[in-house]
């Protein structure tokens, strides 16, 4: 029994029009004697009825409510969207039944708000793909053993289509977006920004993880641990994507051998906090950062002095904890992070370029750090945009090369 789990996201499901095209998709994939599996989010985005964050705004403030209730609130945006679709699909003549992410058998944590998958049951989903049934899933969520609804945090219902991909050894798990694919860069920043056809599970992770918002990187993760490909996709259109697989007869020769940079991506509302002085080498300083639940990035230590970088919503915090402990830090607001993400591990060279680049166009470079396949700059959020454009220019990230 071949298989095909196919993901739609909040703007693919959010109008008659749109679910229209979704229902085309799944349409080609039965034509193609594919079972399929179709995951759903709550439809459309932040301000629409039905949207996660806008059932949220239902409390109105209401602060005497617990995390496993808000957990219930919050499934209730894509148990709309499911039944919605699937009475769809059963218009256009197709047979389908609904499976909560606890029907579906994705059992959690009690991780309330952002749930672990401890395991994927899926006899029920079997038994009705054999039936001939398509199976829409509520995304975003799964259930506790003892039966408790938890979600799965942002990016939930990336997660659950591949962990169900995971578990139905899937041939391939269908992201749906707004966009075609994977791009080079943002192509609200830079015009020439091209789509990559094909990409491997590391180069997405990292390209996901500092900023690219097309999939989330834990879906990525547990799609590589069983190498199921993922194909990220448009709702409106019939190409087929980005193709995202370590599957090496499928990754061309030109994409593991010249493309040393994949794309440029940014992440903003960043602060960039500096401790100085002969005590620094002593304090705990990550240590009163956790303690407090703030994150930190770009971690620079020597032996009198500390950087490193906070969103700028925890900023005061950060600043409020150091000041405690007697340190009095300088502090620069309005950063930004722009990364190059490749496979350039061994690659000399790299680091000059992007000073290069950088340097012409007056852009300083605040703090950067790197790893084997990815290397970052903090740059101040005014000259983001034009960082972002100069990389992706020097790097030739708008040729062919890419178009494999």
């Amino acid at each position: 029994m071949k298989i095909l789990v196919q993901k739609f996201g909040g703007t693919s499901v959010a109008t008659l029009e749109s679910r229209l095209k979704a229902a085309e998709h799944i349409e080609d994939a039965l034509a193609k004697d594919y079972r399929v599996v179709v995951v759903v989010s709550a439809m459309g985005r932040r301000g629409e009825p039905y949207a996660t964050d806008s059932l949220l705004s239902i409390l109105d403030g209401l602060s005497a409510v617990n995390a496993r209730d808000l957990d219930i609130l919050m499934s209730c945006g894509e148990a709309i969207s499911s039944v919605v679709f699937a009475a769809m699909l059963r218009s256009r003549g197709h047979q389908a039944t609904v499976m909560s992410g606890g029907q579906a058998g994705i059992v959690t944590n009690d991780q309330h708000g952002n749930a672990r998958i401890l395991e994927i049951r899926p006899k029920r989903i079997l038994e009705a793909l054999r039936e001939g049934q398509i199976v829409v899933v509520m995304g975003f969520q799964g259930a506790t053993s003892d039966g408790d609804v938890t979600t799965l945090g942002r990016g939930g219902s990336d997660t659950t289509a591949t962990a169900l991909g995971v578990a139905l050894n899937a041939d391939y798990v269908d992201i749906f977006t707004d966009v075609e694919g994977i791009m080079t860069a943002d192509p609200r920043i830079v015009t020439d920004a091209r789509m990559i056809h094909r990409v491997t599970y590391t180069e997405i992770c990292n390209l996901a993880y500092q900023g690219a918002k097309v999939i989330h990187p834990r879906a990525v993760e547990i799609a590589m641990q069983k190498n199921i490909p993922i194909r990220v996709r448009s709702t409106h259109s019939k190409d087929e994507g980005t193709l995202v697989t370590n599957a090496w007869s499928v990754l061309e020769s030109s994409v593991l051998q010249d493309r040393y940079v994949t794309g440029v991506t940014q992440a903003s509302n960043i602060t960039q906090i500096q401790v100085e002085g002969p005590e620094v080498a002593k304090a705990n300083i990550f240590e009163w950062m956790a303690a407090r639940g703030i994150s930190v990035d770009f971690i620079s230590v020597s032996l009198d002095r500390v950087a490193y970088t906070v969103a700028d919503a925890d900023a005061a915090r950060a600043v409020e904890t150091l000041k405690e402990h007697g340190f009095e830090p300088s502090v620069l607001p309005e950063c930004a992070k722009v990364s190059v993400v490749g496979t350039y591990t061994g690659m000399p060279g790299i680091m000059a370029r992007i000073v290069d680049a950088l340097s012409r166009e007056g852009i300083g470079i605040l703090q950067s750090a790197d790893s084997h396949n990815t290397i970052w700059c903090l740059v101040r959020r005014s000259q983001m945009e034009a960082a972002v454009r100069a990389l992706h220019a020097k790097f030739e990230l708008g040729e062919s090369v890419v178009q494999v």
